[in-house]
């Protein structure tokens, strides 16, 4: 079996006996915020109950926090849960996906059967332009966006987001957008499609906990749906207690740290900044990303390869849709772990 994401510890650990230093999965370098923490064990005496198979209790939650009906959020485990689910229940002919991009999404229309249609993003820098939004297919019925895009970092500009919007719209293409890294983002909110679900029922918002709050691990994930219908068929579509009772409990609780996120926001801006130059200093070609980690070209094919077998991990991305050998992705992690990664970089490239 061949994984196809980064984050594979495990693998490492069997291997070497040891944990590494990961960089290959973009998740928050500060652990687990203490409340969730505390939430986490105080759940523990509820783990001889079913948890809520319709998460009453965290929708409610997630619709304050959101402006959203609770009645049109459907949580999962985690924002791939629902990708799948949705392509399931759309059950569409053809679809789009901008490349590269999630390889999730292209997987979960395969399922069904959908011809997916792949956009690349600019060859320059990926960006979303007019000529990708003129490519999408006029037949199709589902559309993928991942905003910032994984694994560019990049954000589609506004105007563009509205172009995308009104062209789903006009031809009954249903849109879903994945906004799991947004958090990670300055003025996050003047990016989000959240507050455009009231004017598009066919449009579907992916958040996770997973990336901002450091819980790969627990798995919770939600998707804010324009229409009440569409999200009655995504809860149906999926196992009954797809959510666990801690997994519940402690999203509730990281929806009040919001001191964690601003010193998380706080530290990736600074370390992004760094981290960018750091790389480029050592001759390599950094895209602008603006989210918790960085796309990079190194002429070295095996760069990855040669930084595991010294305890460090980043994201090989040759296997993206759209990219191919030399690509890399590294997370933004803490300033001492960035620099071990910088100066381990460095020893392999310039001895």
């Amino acid at each position: 079996m061949k994984l196809i994401h980064g984050g594979d510890w495990a693998g490492f650990e069997m291997e070497y006996g040891k944990a590494p230093l990961d960089f290959s999965a973009n998740v928050s370098p500060l652990g687990l915020p203490e409340g969730v923490r505390a939430a986490a064990i105080r759940a523990l005496d509820t783990a001889d109950r079913y948890p809520d198979p319709l998460c009453r209790r965290l929708r409610a939650a997630l619709s304050r926090y959101h402006g959203v009906p609770a009645q049109n959020i459907v949580c999962g485990n985690g924002a791939s849960d629902l990708i799948y689910r949705l392509c399931r229940v759309l059950k569409p002919k053809r679809a789009a996906v901008f490349v590269p991009g999630f390889s999730e999404y292209a997987l979960a229309l395969r399922e069904p059967g959908a011809a997916v249609t792949e956009i690349p993003l600019s060859s320059e820098e990926f960006r979303l332009t007019e000529t990708q939004l003129s490519q999408i297919p006029p037949e199709c019925e589902l559309l993928f966006l991942c905003n910032p895009n994984n694994p560019t970092g990049l954000l589609a500009e506004r105007g563009m987001l509205s172009a995308i919007l009104e062209r789903c719209r006009e031809r009954g293409t249903a849109l879903c957008v994945d906004e799991c890294f947004l958090d990670f983002c300055e003025n996050a909110g003047e990016h989000s499609l959240v507050p455009a679900l009231s004017e598009y029922p066919d449009l579907v918002v992916l958040r996770a906990f997973t990336k901002t709050y450091a819980m790969a691990g627990l798995r919770l994930g939600y998707a804010l749906c324009g229409g009440t219908a569409l999200a009655e068929r995504l809860q149906n579509s999926g196992p009954p207690w797809a959510v666990s009772g801690i997994a519940q409990e402690v999203g509730m609780t990281a929806l009040c740290e919001k001191n964690y996120v601003n010193q998380l926001l706080t530290l990736v801006t600074a370390e992004r900044k760094r981290m960018t130059a750091a790389l480029e200093a050592l001759g390599l070609r950094v895209i602008p990303g603006k989210a918790n980690f960085l796309l990079f070209q190194s002429p070295d094919t095996a760069l990855a390869e040669k930084l595991r077998a010294r305890g460090v991990l980043i994201r090989d991305c040759s296997d993206f849709a759209g990219l191919t050998a030399g690509w890399y992705r590294t997370a933004i992690r803490t300033a001492s772990e960035n620099e071990v990664l910088i100066k381990t970089i460095g020893e392999v490239l310039h001895g």
